[in-house]
């Protein structure tokens, strides 16, 4: 336990600080402070002493240098039960600071800004502030540190009750989410300053230390099961990606939700035009994209209406009473995210309480680097699928040659693909799926899913595979289905013999060189 006597405050965000000092400042706890901060308090007829005047050492080097001093850190770190740390500060006519208050400059912030400078960046690198809190944190059981304000209130209501003391557990507490802050804090500048001194060939482009800095926005009601806990973790300081999601209406967003939202939210991106997605169990059972995105839905819908109840669907445009009333018109919708809504189309949804709407920020949602996979005592890491397919790069290798409508019905298919998890087949038409199959173990039972999910309109469709056709079968199948045009990684040591198959069965086929397994 301290009896706090004396604090040190000097914070770059001053959310709820006038209030925490003041009531500092009624205990009878004198305080330093260092440049804004100080003004911000005095023009609150606070009572402050500035750090320069503490320390007799003036601020300098651009502010650069302001608490890395020994009056500060001997202050912090003197063992309030060592006899010769006592001798010696007393010697040294250095005071005992039991409180520091401080967060950090916004690094993570700031990198968020599109094009920063390295200069920019670099003075947002905070070198006093994480030495007072290591500081401060290492001689925990005599100094309270304080980097959240969160905890202000809950800080001053221990010491207004308590006699401007605070217990062993509180003090310990503090310490931890210090060392806590400083880990993410210096994990980001690693990750930002690799990046960008990273100019040849010379730099792997993955790091010997894969370190993860997440920060908790809410704990879920459950995991994947109702037996299991889960959180849901930000990247960064900054909300981006699902972090950034504002909830209009509906009960809380469980954890299937949330995986369901992100692929709703990377198949969405893909497309430019108006588009809609229906996401199920994380693959996609209807895409489509049209004029509007009334029509779209409806499309995408009638890809696969039954596995459409209880889904999750994603617009790359705003919700207008046109589409808010297809997707009422369906049936049972679990969420829906789209850049926004407007009023009419809440108004329609309104009476669905239970209906999550969720608007972000799809076009601003950032491409992430690296995808990674937890394995037991492990971490598989790579880089996102972001590859695109590049039309005068296809390669037609049978005789019968594919449409232009067939073209763009390949393009479109191969722009969803890589969403669907393997052995993944689907079967579009002009810019709509009427069949997928996703998830088998085998290529012939994906084209058999899709298929019997197309039903007559696999008819005329194009099948789009998402790595090469290991044997002829699926070229048979999809010829008795009435399919007109295959496209497909190729590089398969049966490729003659598929496409021979295609060559007997009348029917276009294209490869890509590309393969798109999702495990």
């Amino acid at each position: 336990m301290i009896k706090v006597k004396r604090a040190l405050i000097s914070v770059s965000d001053k959310t709820g600080l006038v209030e925490f000092a003041r009531g500092l400042q009624k205990l009878g706890i004198e305080i330093i402070s260092t440049g804004g901060t100080a003004v911000l308090l005095r023009s609150s007829n606070i009572d402050v002493r500035e750090v320069g005047e503490y320390t007799g050492f003036p601020e300098m080097l651009d502010g650069r240098v302001k608490t890395l001093h020994p009056k500060i850190h001997a202050g912090l770190l003197a063992l309030r039960d060592n006899p010769e740390h006592m001798k010696q500060i007393a010697a040294h006519g250095i005071g005992l600071i039991d409180m520091v208050v401080v967060n950090l400059y916004p690094f993570e912030k700031a990198i968020q800004k599109k094009n920063i400078s390295l200069e920019e960046a670099i003075e947002n690198i905070d070198i006093g502030g994480p030495s007072m809190l290591r500081s401060a944190a290492k001689n925990y059981k005599s100094v309270a540190v304080i980097c959240n304000a969160g905890r202000y209130a809950e800080i001053l209501n221990e010491l207004n009750n308590n006699s401007g003391i605070l217990s062993d557990k509180v003090l310990s507490g503090l310490a931890i989410e210090v060392f806590e802050l400083t880990r993410r804090y210096d994990a980001s500048i690693h990750e930002f300053l690799r990046n960008r001194f990273k100019t040849d060939n010379s730099f792997s482009s993955f790091p010997k230390e894969f370190s993860f800095s997440f920060n908790k926005v809410q704990d879920l009601r459950y995991g994947e099961n109702p037996h299991q806990a889960a959180a849901f973790y930000k990247d960064g300081a900054t909300p981006q990606g699902l972090a950034g999601l504002k909830q209009l209406q509906g009960k809380e967003l469980s954890f299937n939700n949330i995986l369901d939202l992100n692929a709703a939210v990377d198949i969405i991106r893909e497309f430019d035009l108006p588009a809609a997605v229906i996401i199920k169990h994380n693959n996609p059972c209807g895409v489509a994209q049209d004029k509007s995105i009334d029509k779209a839905y409806t499309k995408a819908y009638k890809c696969d209406s039954l596995s459409a109840f209880g889904s999750i669907i994603g617009f790359n445009r705003t919700v207008d009473a046109a589409a808010a009333a297809a997707v009422i018109k369906s049936g049972f919708v679990e969420c829906i995210v789209a850049p926004d809504f407007t009023n009419d189309a809440r108004a329609l949804f309104a009476p669905k309480k239970n209906l999550r709407l969720l608007v972000l920020d799809i076009p601003g949602v950032r491409d992430e680097r690296y995808d990674f996979k937890k394995v037991s005592g492990g971490l598989l890491l790579q880089e996102k699928d972001t590859r695109t397919l590049n039309p005068a790069e296809l390669k037609i290798v049978s005789r019968v040659k594919p449409t232009q409508l067939q073209m763009d019905a390949m393009v479109f298919g191969w722009k969803l693909i890589k969403h669907v998890k393997s052995n993944a087949i689907a079967l579009v038409k002009g810019t709509q799926t009427v069949g997928i199959g996703c998830g088998q173990t085998s290529r012939v039972d994906a084209a058999i899913h899709a298929i019997r999910r197309a039903g007559k309109a696999a008819r005329g469709s194009v099948l789009i595979s998402d790595a090469f056709l290991p044997m002829p079968d699926t070229v048979t199948i999809a010829a008795k289905s009435g399919i007109k045009a295959i496209i497909q990684t190729g590089g398969s040591i049966m490729d003659e013999t598929v496409i021979k198959e295609a060559d007997k069965k009348k029917i276009a086929m294209v490869m890509t060189g590309v393969r798109h397994f999702k495990h």
